[in-house]
């Protein structure tokens, strides 16, 4: 194992933070895998995921059973781990700017695009690593002028050449899903069914230039510019895996959680090993365009009568919203068929807040398709 240290970008003197990433496995590899936990620095199943992951990796790579690279950053986020706020953690967002951290990362389409146009050839394995490399190129161009920028690049940098990127999060009260793109489907199913996943939820763009759709990004829009002239394969694929709610941090989901990673792992080939069978699907793929996020019109004590992991009929009550004052019930349906993937932690409401995610298969949004 090797372990690097990054440093990010001070705010104030006597402030400064690092990223730790860990790097098992042949440094010459043909092959590299990213993963990296609590980008969203309150999730934390994913950060107990990748302790048990770093033992695990630690073992096959003594063993000589690791054919790819693998990085692992348990911490992704130590900006956000540090900001608690009258006992309570606030690790999506930076308090000094506002940002979402799992937002605007470096779009480079346009720049490496115009840096490879003239190499490009017949040979697909070739522009694939001429890809890499000015992908590599263009982000140590790049400069950072604050913490949280500073943060973002060394994430990018790290696994910007990787042919697998798993971002690890989760959500408030949720099941195990993932996001990817529909491009990426044919690989990431395995890791769907090892892990669980009851919603997989597919799109190309859903606006935000989140961690993981700068990477398969770049590759649709370059395959976009130039694949009718050359053949490009997509170099990388990126998955954010959802490990259940905020709550489930305990050796015994994690322990289950490595284990699949570490099947698929075997099952994808960075891995020496036979994998196990693949398990069922528990939930068909479905567009994120499809997504009802139920929103409730009034304010006040949110009970809910569905849970997680349920499949609702299209006008399916999923919860009340009761004033103490006025002793109004106000209930709340969802529009459209689905899997009720996700729920809200709160249970005092406020007027127009999301309130559960349902997964519908027919897409009917567009334009940004995220959470704040």
């Amino acid at each position: 194992m090797r372990h690097q240290v990054h440093d990010l970008i001070a705010p104030m003197p006597g402030t400064a933070r690092q990223i730790h990433s860990f790097h098992f496995g042949p440094e010459q590899a043909a092959g590299k895998i990213y993963i990296q936990s609590s980008l969203h620095a309150d999730e934390l199943p994913g950060m107990l995921v990748a302790w048990h992951l770093k033992r695990r990796l630690a073992e096959l790579a003594a063993a000589g059973r690791l054919r790819s690279e693998i990085v692992l950053v348990p911490i992704a986020n130590p900006v956000g781990l540090e900001q608690v706020v009258m006992d309570t953690p606030l690790g999506r967002y930076e308090l000094e700017s506002g940002q979402n951290f799992n937002r605007h990362f470096v779009d480079l389409s346009a720049q490496v695009g115009d840096q490879i146009e003239a190499l490009l050839d017949d040979d697909p394995r070739r522009n694939v690593e001429r890809v890499r490399t000015a992908l590599l190129n263009a982000l140590a161009e790049q400069t950072a002028d604050t913490q949280l920028q500073s943060q973002r690049l060394v994430l990018q940098r790290l696994a910007c050449d990787a042919d697998m990127v798993l971002d690890l999060h989760c959500d408030f009260e949720a099941v195990a899903h993932l996001y990817t793109t529909p491009e990426a489907w044919p690989q990431v199913e395995p890791l769907a069914r090892y892990i669980g996943s009851e919603a997989n939820l597919l799109a190309t763009d859903s606006g935000g230039q989140s961690f993981d759709e700068c990477f398969t990004l770049v590759w649709w829009q370059l395959q976009q510019r130039f694949g009718e002239r050359f053949p490009l394969p997509m170099g990388s694929f990126a998955v954010t895996v959802e490990l259940r709610g905020q709550g489930d941090v305990n050796h015994g989901l994690a322990s289950l959680d490595c284990q699949a990673i570490i099947d698929y792992l075997m099952h994808f080939g960075a891995i020496a090993g036979q994998a196990p069978p693949l398990p069922e699907l528990p939930y068909p793929a479905t567009p994120l365009a499809g997504v009802e996020p139920v929103a409730t019109p009034v304010g006040g004590l949110l009970v809910y009568s569905t849970l997680p992991g349920e499949y609702l009929h299209a006008g399916q009550l999923i919860a009340e919203i009761i004033d103490p004052i006025t002793d109004r019930v106000t209930p709340v349906h969802c529009r459209h068929a689905g899997l009720l993937y996700a729920r809200s932690l709160r249970r005092m409401a406020t007027a127009g807040m999301v309130i559960g995610h349902v997964a519908g298969s027919e897409a009917y949004r567009s334009g940004y398709l995220l959470s704040p």
